[in-house]
This record gives structure tokens, sequence and C-alpha cells, in this order.
């Protein structure tokens, strides 16, 4: 288990190895995906971070894909974009949301970038003419790459992390997983078994009439990881109800942990309280670390009650083309939320189908109609993009508040230069390359031939343009804030001073002051978009800004 070494106080030391002060908790999974292997690394985070121990993270991917930026959010779920414009996996916003960090895209490792690097390698002579194979090569590869990332700050005070949490994705007992498992198995003994910590999450499912709790599912998962040479610390098992003390001891005495070290990670009332779950159940004990080292865990259990206690609901209707899985836009509910207990309000999230609003009897625009509030995200392709048009006009000639996203920004502009600049077919060169009116064009320095990593991404300035606006105010009254970008296509600078002088103010631009970032229309009470992604830089305690107002302007308070 980790022990905390009487050193790590949290002042600033000399650089050394990292093998020296760090502390790893890897998190792997086992009997089937999605039992929130995310979840419990980030509530784990918080829990080391809770200790006084700077924190950073690493997922590892067992794809072969380089990063997640090429997948289908129905494929992957959302990408998420790191200050530094990697495009990682959702999971890397958990922990950046639940620990308050900043990671890196060297923070989510793939089976892409790791043989992608040993390759490269391999054609530079590294290897002195040695065959290279998966062990020691790939592994060697995979522990070196941890061991790097590990030691980069993430928390922004440029100091060395004292803990990692690793999460391996996946399930244990996957082909594509097997390199990595090794890797970590090897692992131990390069930083000691002192300094190392194995979580495994599965599955206890219950069976019959009478509810009975099933152990062997999880009995299996564990003689597999077991036989793999990973032993198991502690075991967080998922179910609906907590475990009884039969099925703990029963767990214990046949996957090898302590009675003590068996977590009941059952259904709560909200995610903030699967920290709080584990620290009852011993988990910091089972760590070796101590909880109320700060008083970080007492705020924590406070917003987990607020949560628990919000006032009256607030309807936003999203209008999307992804609303058959709500990962792919993952960031954007977290950050309605976080803004929602900002204004004290229960969110209600009402899914539209973009191209259902096409149709002007369907059924969502009874939905639209009755909404406080509309939110146009992010996405690409021209699969409902006349419905979103549709809801960007509703929003504006009815004075409801509206949020653009990325493509929403642009969206919104379209539908201004149609209807209120009189330019018919207008349009985004991205949906129609003949379009008479392009409001919306291609950004000249993009490639045209590959997609991976070729888009505008990454944290970059937008500055005002303007001593006074809403979102400025929102902001705090900053003169630039940095948010993060994941875009093709941008505003038409030729028509910029044709829009705004019919009353669509781009109050926030780039530093060239040409690209559009924030616009702004005089006379609506909220009717914002951004061109920027302020979803991915959303805490719990910390809303973003944008989000922040369009749920102030949907509760009916002044912006």
């Amino acid at each position: 288990m980790l022990k905390r070494d009487p050193m790590l106080k949290g002042e600033a030391r000399p650089p050394q190895s990292p093998l020296k002060d760090m502390k790893y908790v890897v998190v792997s999974g086992g009997v089937l995906s999605g039992l929130g292997k995310g979840v419990t690394a980030s509530s784990i985070g918080v829990l080391l971070k809770s200790a006084g121990l700077r924190v950073t993270a690493v997922k590892i991917d067992p794809y072969l894909n380089s990063d997640a930026g090429t997948m289908s959010p129905f494929e992957h779920g959302e990408v998420f974009v790191l200050d530094d414009g990697g495009e990682a996996d959702l999971d890397l916003g958990n922990y950046e949301r639940f620990c308050d960090l900043n990671l890196y895209r060297d923070n989510n490792i793939t089976t892409g970038k790791i043989y992608s690097k040993v390759i490269e390698a391999e054609r530079r002579g590294d290897y002195l003419g040695k065959t290279v194979q998966v062990i020691p090569h790939i592994t060697d590869s995979v522990q070196d790459w941890i061991e790097e990332i590990s030691s980069v700050s993430a928390d922004g005070s440029g100091l060395q992390p004292e803990a990692c949490v690793i999460e391996l994705g996946g399930t244990v007992g996957d082909i594509e997983s097997s390199p990595f498992i090794e890797a970590l198995r090897q692992f131990q003994f390069r930083v000691g078994r002192e300094n190392i910590c194995f979580v495994h999450v599965s599955l206890v499912p219950v069976m019959g009439p009478v509810g009975e709790q099933k152990t062997k599912p999880t009995q299996h998962t564990v003689k597999e990881l077991r036989g793999l040479g990973i032993n198991p610390d502690v075991l967080v098992c998922r179910a609906e109800t907590p475990l009884t003390q039969e099925v703990r001891e029963k767990l214990a005495a046949f996957c090898h942990v302590s009675p003590n070290a068996v977590m009941s990670a059952h259904d709560v009332s909200n995610i903030y309280r699967v920290p709080l779950l584990l620290r009852d159940q011993g988990i910091c004990e089972a760590l070796g670390i101590d909880c109320n080292a700060t008083d970080m865990m007492s705020k924590w259990e406070a917003m987990a009650d607020h949560v628990d206690n919000l006032g009256d609901d607030i309807h936003i209707a999203m209008v999307g083309k992804y609303t058959g899985l709500t990962d792919s836009y993952l960031s954007v509910i977290k950050s309605l939320q976080h803004a929602s207990y900002a204004v004290n309000r229960t969110l209600v999230i009402d899914w539209i189908e973009a191209s259902n609003l096409e149709n002007e009897s369907h059924s969502d625009w009874d939905v639209l109609k009755a909404a406080d509030g509309v939110l146009v995200p992010g996405g690409f392709g021209d699969r409902g993009i006349e419905g979103k048009i549709l809801a960007a006009h509703y929003a504006r000639t009815n004075n409801v508040p509206y949020l653009g996203i990325c493509l929403g920004l642009q969206i919104a502009t379209i539908e201004f230069c149609r209807n209120v600049l009189g330019l018919e077919g207008a349009n985004s060169t991205e949906f129609d390359e003949n379009t008479p009116h392009p409001a919306v064009v291609f950004m000249p320095e993009i490639s045209k031939t590959h997609l991976g990593g070729t888009m505008r991404l990454g944290s970059r300035p937008t500055i005002f343009q303007v001593d006074d606006c809403m979102t400025r105010r929102l902001y705090g009254g900053a003169s630039q804030v940095d948010e993060r970008h994941r875009h093709r296509y941008e505003v038409n600078p030729d028509l910029i001073e044709r829009i705004e002088a019919e009353g669509l103010v781009y109050v926030g631009k780039d530093e060239t002051g040409q690209r559009c970032e924030i616009f702004e229309l005089e006379g609506h009470p909220y009717y914002v978009g951004v061109q920027y992604h302020p979803e991915f830089k959303s805490r719990p305690q910390k809303p973003s800004p944008p989000f922040l107002g369009l749920l102030k302007a949907a509760s009916g308070e002044t912006v």
C-alpha cells in the first residue's frame, strides 16, 4: 500500500528522480466496460489531494488510434481537448473536473502512440540492430512514458506531483490491453511495491427473486488479473445496493484481499458522493493516506449536499445531432450542471434532434418553445444544420436565452446573414462550397488532406474588443481569456462589418483582431456565441462563464 514519506509536506524540493517520490495508484476494470473506472480514478485523485498530495493522472487507452481526434462521438463519446491541443479520451475531462487539473496530451497513452514511438526509435537505429519486440521494448516504452509524464506538474504549482492515478482502459482479459498489463506488472518492481497500489473495479450483479448479490464474476476477473502477475490491493465493486458484510468477506476470501479493502460502489444520489462513499468505507486507510489532512473533504461534502437540494427546475433545450448518446456532449452536460449549482436550480436537459426541427409540425418544436434557454453545441457535418439554424432563429426573434458553442456560433451567424442582412442562401462552405454568400469559411492555415490533429486546437487567447459587455462581466472584467479551441471553420472576416452594423457584435476576437471568438446580440437578454469550447475548463465549484450566463438569463436574472 501507499505510505506517505515524512518528507512529502508540499514544500519545494530539489529535482530528483520521480522514482524516489512518486506514489502510483493503478485503476483497472473487469467483467464488463462502463462500470465507472473513470469516476473511481477521479475520486481517488480527490482523496489523494485531500491528503495534501500534489496529484496528476494518466489514462491508458488500448486502441491503435494515435488519439481520439478522428473518432466519431457515437464510437467513443466526446473528444476532450487539452490546453496543449491534445485530443484525448473523455476520462481526462473527469480527472480535470474532479481534481482541478490541467493535463497534457501525454497524459493520454494509446497503443498507437506507443507503437509509433518504438517504430520511430527502431528506424533511427536506437536499438542498435536488436530485434524489437513487445517485451521488453513496448513494455519499457510504456513504463518510461508513465514515469516521465507523472513528474510533470498538472495543478499549476509548477512543482513535481507526489501521486499519480493511472487508469487502464478496457477490461482485463482484452487482447488489446495485454501489453499494458504486462508493463504495469513490471512497473511495480521498478518503482517498489510500497509505492504502488492496484485498485480493481468489478461488478457484483444481483440475481434471482430475493436479489442475491453474486460474487463469481469478480472472483473470475481477479483470478485472471492475478494470473497476469498483478494482485489487486483494493476492490471497488459496483452494485445497485450496498454490499452485505457476507459478500465482502466472501470476496476477500476468494480474491486475496483484506475485507477492509473491499469497497461497495453502490448507487448514490449524485456523482460527487463517490469520493465520500469510498472515504467512509476506509479506502484512505487502505491507501495509507490521511484524508483529513486538509479541509478539502468538508467542502466537497458541502457541495454534494448542495447538489442534492437544488431549487426549481430549469429547462435547457440541447439542439444537436448526437442526442442518441449523451457521452457525445459529456463536458457540455457537466458545464450546464456546474452553472445550475451556482444559480441553485435543478437542471433538466430537453434533448432535441436538430433534423426534427426541419419539420415544422414535429413535437420537438413544442419542447423547444417550452424551454427556458437554448444551447447549440459544437459538431461536424451537414446533418441537422437547417434545424439548428431554425433553433437559433427562434431564440433570436423570441428573446429566449441562447448559447452557441463553436458550430453554434457559426450557425447563428448564418441565420443572421440570411434573415437580417437578406443574404439569401448564406451558408458555411463546410456545407455548401458554392454558396453565393459564404458566412463561414475554411481557415486558410488548416490542412485539407489530414484530419488528425490539424484543426485549430488547444488554449488560445480571446481579447475583448469593448470595455463592457455581458461576457466580459461574466469573466470578471478580464481584458482577455484563454479558452480551448477545436475547429476548422471561422466567420468570414469580409462580412463582419456588415453583421456588426445590424447589431450582432463580435465583442471578442483573437490576438490578430481578425478571427471572431465571441458575439453578443444588442438588445437581447442573452444571445451569445463563442467560437471556442468553454465546457472543457468548467469545474463544479468554478462554472464556465458563458454557461453561467445562459443559466442566469434562463432563470430570469439580468446578466
